[in-house]
């Protein structure tokens, strides 16, 4: 008869079997989306904290080219994003939509305009502004130990390697001596394309040492109509297969999207393609002449954009518009939930009237 001790480790290991054909099963079911393949363990922190993060909240594409496809949600929901879990109650998920509907109805009519929808959009992407501007003066005083206000490149690029496992004394006192570092070429491609960043950051007169403000604008390039530019040349750079510095459909969705090993695979990979074909052609390629300049592109980016959020507050509105008076009730939402909140309320007809 087998032990307490040896039953439990068969049970361990029938359980790490199984986890590693479930993590199998999920990366092959993936398209090539960085800012989903680029996710870290734990122990990785201090990295997240101090590299400009793939994905920003509030704006319309990450920072590899991919769509954010959380964009509805977080200009919808705003910090309450994290609220609406796929397992939460559908009960508390529908008080909570009630709520939202009732600060975002402002005159009281018991329906949403694209007005009182753009002002919400407004007011929501403003939060994530806010929240990332807390977020980096924490940001900046891990970089900056001293507290003298400023971080140099060389200040940085040592914190960088640190996260990356390398020795913070050894590598500080090479980077002093002027000597060679060993760096594998990964790493090094990184913080090349991080000192390039670290310039364009770098407000006139250049000096090479960021600020706190300065310091925002190398993380969260979208507070900054400069670092805003820079962002879409380097996308631009990415897609842009004939140099003409604009895109094209055909480039647009030509992006390496995963290769396709089961038809579940394959059926993500075309939701992919369509969803970019869409929004290229029905929303940034704002005159629909079938090419996206990098004014166009930048307008399409920037979260601030009153022009953009009203066309957005339309869009989100017409989704879920089933009765075509161009505004939204309480049930229509309930009813699209998923799109607003990512949560399905599925009993939400069963429910609605006896909580009003």
């Amino acid at each position: 008869m087998m032990s307490r001790q040896a039953v439990l480790c068969s049970l361990g290991s029938l359980y790490l079997s199984l986890l590693f054909v479930f993590l199998l099963m999920d990366v092959y079911a993936r398209p090539a989306n960085n800012s989903v393949l680029k996710e870290k363990p734990a122990d990785t922190k201090d990295e997240n904290e101090i590299l400009p993060p793939d994905h920003l909240n509030g704006v319309k594409m990450e920072m590899d080219g991919h769509l954010n496809k959380e964009f509805h949600q977080e200009v919808f929901l705003g910090k309450e994003m994290e609220e609406f879990e796929e397992d939460s109650e559908p009960r508390k998920n529908r008080k909570k939509l009630m709520v939202i509907f009732s600060k975002v109805d402002i005159n009281n009519d018991k329906k949403i305009s694209a007005k009182e929808m753009q002002r919400w959009i407004m007011e929501k992407t403003d939060e994530h502004f806010q929240e990332a501007v807390e977020e980096n003066k924490m940001h900046f005083r891990a970089v900056d130990p001293d507290g003298d206000g400023h971080v140099s490149w060389d200040e940085y690029k040592i914190k960088f390697l640190a996260s990356k496992g390398f020795n913070e004394k050894e590598i500080a006192e090479k980077i002093k001596n002027n000597e060679e570092l060993k760096i594998d070429e990964e790493t090094q491609e990184v913080l090349d394309n991080l000192k390039d960043r670290w310039y364009q950051a770098d407000n006139p007169p250049p000096d090479l040492l960021l600020n706190e403000e300065e310091f925002l604008s190398f993380l969260h390039p979208e507070h900054s109509r400069g670092m805003l530019k820079f962002m879409v040349k380097e996308i631009i750079r990415d897609l842009d297969q004939d140099g003409d510095k604009k895109l094209t459909l055909s480039e647009f969705i030509s992006l390496p999207v995963g290769t396709v090993e089961n038809q579940q695979a394959q059926d993500i990979d075309d939701d992919w393609v369509k969803d970019r074909r869409k929004e290229f052609e029905e929303v940034i390629d704002a005159n629909h002449d079938g090419i996206v300049t990098m004014e166009e592109l930048e307008e399409y980016m920037d979260p601030m954009n009153e022009y953009n959020a009203l066309n957005e507050a339309k869009q989100m509105i017409a989704v879920a518009d089933e009765n075509q008076n161009h505004h939204l009730e309480l049930e229509e939402i309930l009813k699209y939930s998923e799109y607003f909140t990512g949560s399905k309320l599925m009993d939400y007809a069963r429910n609605v009237h006896e909580e009003f």
